[in-house]
């Protein structure tokens, strides 16, 4: 699923190609990719028309504002969901879900292969954690001051789950998933099953410190593709090859030596380092 620098690209893409973007027309290709209040019908009508303002993230979820006053088109990419830029005209894949197209002819198209990837349309007049309820139990953003090492201590408090899981929490923390919990807990030293409320605040310090400096370091570089993501221009992220320890399990550690140990934890594969994380 992509993460938050994969989403932040997205972001930063959408932003770029559709400055101006005026939505004369749209198909929804699946019903089941629209996820807001009315269905297709009131999704269609909302933003056909409008002009597609900026866009912003809030974890993994996009928004764009529909101008003039036309609420806001959020997205969720879910597992494998990606936009496409399509200049010239061709015959859509059996993945495509929604087409977007201006009066010059020019398309957006969203192709999701898992199909879990959700739209919403949220009327000027309805609060956007109304209009997509899944926003208001994200935590803070990694990037915001809200997010400090007290913070992380106060919500901790007494939590024998492992560490790990904690940074899987969408409450916890906004947009951090598996590569980049894995990829700063290495960088922080913090072995993965650690208790999180055994964490000490110098600890948890290291470890905000750690999961800001990874995901700068992957918006910086696209992301990462491992399986399913592209940026719009259908170009993979770079971060991939930058990894210390996710995906690399029984390969040497990069830093140490030692073979990267790759467990189930909560369901996912986690990998780590057993002496640099000791």
């Amino acid at each position: 699923m992509p993460e938050l620098p994969e989403v932040e690209t997205v972001r930063r893409g959408l932003e770029d190609r559709l400055s101006f973007f005026v939505i004369d027309r749209l198909e929804v290709c699946r019903p089941r990719a629209i996820a807001s209040m009315g269905g297709v019908t009131a999704f269609t009508d909302g933003l056909t028309g409008a002009r597609v303002g900026a866009w912003s993230r809030r974890g993994k979820y996009l928004m764009a504002s529909l101008e003039p006053d036309r609420g806001v088109w959020g997205v969720h990419l879910r597992m494998t969901g990606q936009f496409q830029w399509v200049a010239e005209p061709t015959n859509p894949c059996t993945h495509t879900r929604v087409r977007f197209w201006n009066s010059k002819g020019d398309e957006l198209r969203f192709v999701d292969v898992r199909s879990f990837g959700e739209m919403w349309w949220v009327a000027p007049d309805v609060e956007l954690t109304v209009g997509m309820p899944g926003l208001a139990r994200l935590g803070p953003e990694p990037f915001s001051e809200l997010f400090s090492a007290p913070y992380l201590k106060r919500r901790l408090k007494n939590s024998s789950r492992p560490i790990k899981t904690a940074l899987l929490d969408q409450a916890l923390v906004a947009g951090v998933g598996n590569i980049y919990a894995d990829e700063s807990l290495f960088s922080a030293g913090i072995p993965p099953l650690t208790p999180a409320g055994q964490l000490t605040l110098d600890q948890l310090e290291r470890l905000r410190t750690s999961l800001v400096d990874v995901l700068t370091t992957s918006i910086g570089a696209g992301g990462t593709t491992f399986s399913d993501f592209r940026d719009l221009e259908g170009v993979n992220g770079n971060y991939g090859g930058q990894t210390w320890v996710y995906r690399r399990g029984g390969e040497p550690c990069r830093r140490c030596g030692t073979p990267i140990r790759r467990d189930k934890l909560s369901g996912r594969s986690t990998h780590w380092c057993p002496t640099c994380q000791s």
